[in-house]
């Protein structure tokens, strides 16, 4: 009796001992499960971009750089002679022709000069006919030996020194009228005046500065800048088939375009300092739009690319693998693709390589893109299944309308309240009264 007391004990204790180790285990299987569970990704949400197809297009390659209106002539108007200045013919800021009289300076001084010239050549042209006379009678008496052979020389001799003095007074007289003609100053060339520099009364010298006037030429007139080294061979290559570039002016600040003309000349030397080279371009300039020395934008159309590859220009992103652009797949997901980049007109970028017509890239959302992204193109029509899923959910809620409306008559009615307390059972009470 006392052994099977003693046994019974033991055994209570071995089964609890199970127990705890059975329980232990399930614990440990429940805990290595739950920590080795996954847990669910959760898919990145689709980023709304704006989308654009890759087209084929021209692209006008132009070079823009900054140039300064140069005039084909600007001339300052000195004075030749000295004198004082007696008269102005012009107004300021008129226009004037060559050959237009401009101002005067008192010629009496040149005028008395030329009359002592006339005088002396006078007087030495009597005594040039006296030598000649004399010659002739000399010539005679030679050929009869009735002269020393010396004496008949000498009269050779005067009569030179005298044709030699009347050839200088005749240079003399020459230079005089030239002088009173420097006295009656006109303009050398067609332009406009500027702002009067000599007032009348005043006395003047030859080439005085600042002189009597400038004249600037309004029209045509010409427009110099500069470009890069890098961009003269194509340049110089298109002047090479005898093409007229085109050039356009536009103003200081390029909201609009001034005027336009061709490019005639490319200076023969390169800036070292700057690595640039300077070209020029003529204007008729007409409405006279183009002010001398004005800053100008300026851009010259090299050439035209056809049937090249346009893409809107926020397209072309740059980072660390280059130019690049963003994909659309199949799948709508997009892939950083490289691409090699031409001449941009602002608007739209020509791509040389990396993409082909019909391709399709993200235009606006794509700072937070990366390659791979699931994309949704805005303003996208709902495909077919969307559509029907959106049908569906009307009908659910107008099941759900519906099954109030019944919860409400059945109370009406007297009828239990807990078949309106879903949606569901309220679609049931109203599919039961329709039926009733």
């Amino acid at each position: 009796m006392s052994e099977a007391v003693s046994t019974q004990p033991k055994r209570s204790r071995l089964r609890l001992v199970l127990i705890a180790l059975v329980v232990l285990v399930l614990i440990a299987i429940v805990v290595i499960h739950v920590l080795g569970r996954k847990k669910p990704v959760r898919g990145a949400a689709p980023q709304v971009v704006t989308t654009a197809t890759a087209t084929l297009g021209s692209m006008p390659e132009t070079l823009s750089e900054l140039g300064t209106v140069t005039p084909t002539a600007t001339v300052t108007v000195l004075p030749q002679l000295s004198g004082y200045l007696t008269a102005v013919g012009y107004h300021e800021g008129q226009d004037v022709q060559k050959g237009q009289f401009l101002a005067q300076i008192d010629p009496r001084q040149y005028e008395i000069d030329k009359q002592q010239a006339e005088a002396t050549l006078a007087k030495d042209r009597a005594a040039l006919a006296q030598a000649r006379s004399d010659l002739e009678r000399f010539t005679q008496l030679n050929e009869h030996k009735s002269i020393a052979e010396q004496t008949f020389v000498d009269q050779q001799f005067l009569v030179q020194q005298d044709e030699a003095a009347v050839k200088s007074d005749l240079a003399n007289i020459a230079q005089f009228d030239l002088d009173l003609a420097y006295c009656h100053i006109t303009a050398p060339v067609s332009g406009r005046v500027g702002l009067r520099l000599v007032d009348p009364g005043n006395y003047v010298t030859a080439s005085s500065s600042p002189g009597i006037v400038v004249i600037t030429t309004m029209k045509p007139t010409t427009v110099q800048f500069t470009v890069p080294q890098d961009s003269l061979a194509k340049v110089l290559q298109r002047m090479g088939t005898g093409a007229n570039l085109a050039v356009a002016a536009f103003s200081s600040d390029n909201s609009k375009q001034i005027a336009t003309g061709t490019l005639y000349a490319v200076s023969n030397q390169m800036a070292t300092a700057t690595g640039t080279v300077t070209l020029r371009a003529t204007f008729a300039n007409d409405d006279e739009a183009l002010f001398p020395n004005e800053f100008v934008n300026v851009k010259l159309l090299v050439d035209t690319l056809q049937n090249a590859v346009l893409v809107p220009t926020p397209a072309v992103q740059t980072g660390a693998p280059g130019d690049y652009v963003y994909l659309v797949n199949a799948n709508n997901t997009v892939s950083v693709h490289k691409v090699t980049l031409g001449p941009s007109d602002g608007k739209n970028t020509v791509i040389t390589s990396g993409l082909s017509a019909g391709n399709i890239v993200v235009t606006d959302g794509t700072d937070r893109l990366s390659d791979g992204a699931p994309i949704k193109a805005a303003g996208a029509r709902p495909a077919a299944g969307a559509s029907g899923a959106a049908a569906g959910s009307d009908a659910s809620e107008a099941g759900a309308a519906s099954g109030a409306h019944g919860h409400h008559k059945r109370a009406q009615n007297g009828a239990s309240d807990a078949a309106g307390a879903s949606g569901a059972s309220g679609a049931s009470a109203a599919s039961v009264d329709a039926a009733s």
